[in-house]
């Protein structure tokens, strides 16, 4: 049910987390198969976004359109980690109220520029953060986490300047 309610965002809660770990984990899925190393794959289960979404609260804002939580970012410093919305809010406002907010919180935090990463074949997400002013810096090896130790990832940089500087 795909609406043009304008999302209403707030911090996570612990309640939220089985929510963001299945927009989580179906997000990722859509983003990064086939474009990520296959030991990255073998870890990004289900059960393994149900384990870190409560985890990550404290760095989660969460969008929310009638009621249910429609898409989530993570911020960590300067770094926008993750921001991803579910399926049937795709197209909508909530993606954009999301990066805003993450912009926000990074300029809060004090940093005059905000980064993220995102695999090389996940051209849907590198248009978009292009629309919404961030720029390529290039290639680089991003270290994604896992039990078994970091995983390197051939991603892009994107950053956008969200604070003057001082």
């Amino acid at each position: 049910m795909t609406t043009h309610e304008e999302p209403a965002l707030r911090p996570a809660t612990l309640d939220d987390a089985a929510d963001v770990a299945r927009i989580w984990h179906e997000g990722w899925a859509d983003g990064h198969l086939g474009n990520v190393p296959a030991a990255l794959l073998a870890v990004r289960t289900p059960h393994s976004f149900g384990l870190r979404a409560p985890q990550r609260v404290t760095d989660t804002v969460v969008a929310v359109v009638g009621g249910a939580v429609a898409g989530f970012v993570m911020v960590v410093d300067d770094e926008v980690e993750q921001v991803y919305v579910a399926a049937d809010h795709r197209g909508t406002r909530v993606a954009k109220a999301l990066l805003t907010a993450a912009e926000q919180r990074v300029a809060g935090k004090g940093y005059a520029r905000a980064w993220l990463a995102v695999v090389n074949g996940n051209a849907r997400a590198r248009r978009f953060y292009e629309r919404n002013g961030w720029t390529d810096e290039g290639l680089f090896e991003y270290l994604a986490a896992s039990d078994n130790g970091p995983i390197r990832v051939p991603c892009h940089r994107y950053a956008k300047r969200v604070a003057a500087v001082g």
